[in-house]
């Protein structure tokens, strides 16, 4: 049983919700048009192997939010007869493409800065590009807590990946600022690559967590521990008022789907009007601690449970 009045709701907000991700994903390319103009033009100014990191690493966003932008039409179509629970899972892809665009980036980098340390060069008009620097770095950081916190609201596997890239991205920038700035007041060059270096392993940190997080997503992980907490209030209330028991939750996370499969162990002389009353209202309780969460429930009468038990040895 699942509460149909709920996922027709869900339906039209979705779509409202769907609209809201894809401005947001078109605003992250946009930003990432904008910075790699910036880096690119501060690396060419200065001859700096930092700010050519950071530029390379723009054009990973590029790419990245080019194809989260993709995934996001895929996931946002309706369940169908060969996707029964729609396409959520599409999003947790964009994040395994960022997550391996960033390991490119990371050994490109690496490679670069490698090469400067061992023929260093001194750096030119440093205060321009550390201005130009300064600048896309604000605007990675604007449009990286935006992403953050919409998608974390919206339970955006694709737009938290982008947001926590491209705040990565500004704490990358930082440290080339700094880096910068010292090789522009002491003149000692090799601190250029140094700092280069240092943004390649950063990002490879990053890229890992992003890659774990998505084949973790893709294997249908559990829901949060805080999530299943919620739902095991809610069966335990039941359990307390109404004398239902319940078999262990199951739970999946989907993309921004939330689906929860429970058995509800109910008297043996309930009807079945009063077992379809009893889940639809669990259905709805659920649905109120976690918005949009689809429930599954099968029923079993209470004898019926100690009996396959007894035969089991339990």
């Amino acid at each position: 049983m699942t509460n149909q009045n709920q996922g027709a709701a869900g339906a039209t907000g979705a779509t409202s919700v769907d609209a809201l991700l894809f401005r947001l994903m078109l605003l992250s390319v946009l930003a990432a048009v904008v910075t790699i103009g910036l880096k690119v033009a501060a690396a060419v100014i200065t001859g700096s192997v930092g700010f050519l990191s950071d530029a390379m690493e723009s054009g990973v966003n590029l790419v990245a939010a080019v194809v989260a932008l993709m995934s996001l039409r895929v996931a946002a179509r309706p369940p169908d007869a060969s996707h029964h629970f729609g396409h959520g899972k599409a999003e947790y892809l964009s994040a395994m493409v960022e997550g391996a665009m960033i390991f490119v980036a990371a050994t490109a980098i690496v490679w670069t800065a490698v090469n400067r340390l061992l023929h260093p060069a001194a750096l030119e008009s440093a205060g321009i590009g550390l201005a130009l620097s300064t600048l896309a770095s604000l605007v990675n950081l604007a449009v990286g807590l935006t992403l953050q916190r919409v998608g974390k609201r919206h339970r955006s596997a694709t737009l938290v990946a982008d947001g926590k890239h491209l705040l990565t991205d500004v704490w990358t920038s930082v440290g080339v600022l700094v880096g910068i700035a010292l090789v522009a007041i002491t003149g000692w060059a090799p601190l250029d690559p140094i700092v280069a270096l240092a943004v390649g392993v950063n990002i490879l940190w990053t890229g890992y967590r992003l890659l774990r997080g998505s084949v973790s997503g893709l294997l249908s992980a559990a829901l949060p521990e805080h999530e299943r907490e919620a739902v095991r209030a809610v069966l335990e209330r039941y359990r307390t008022e109404r004398g239902v028991e319940f078999l262990p939750a199951r739970t999946v996370e989907s993309g921004r789907q939330r689906l929860v499969f429970l058995v509800a162990v109910v008297p043996e002389d309930w009807t079945v009007k009063a077992a379809h009353d009893i889940t639809d209202a669990i259905e709805t309780d659920v649905a109120e601690v976690l918005p949009g969460c689809e429930t599954f429930i099968h029923v079993e009468p209470r004898g019926a449970i100690t009996r396959a038990g007894a035969a089991a040895g339990l």
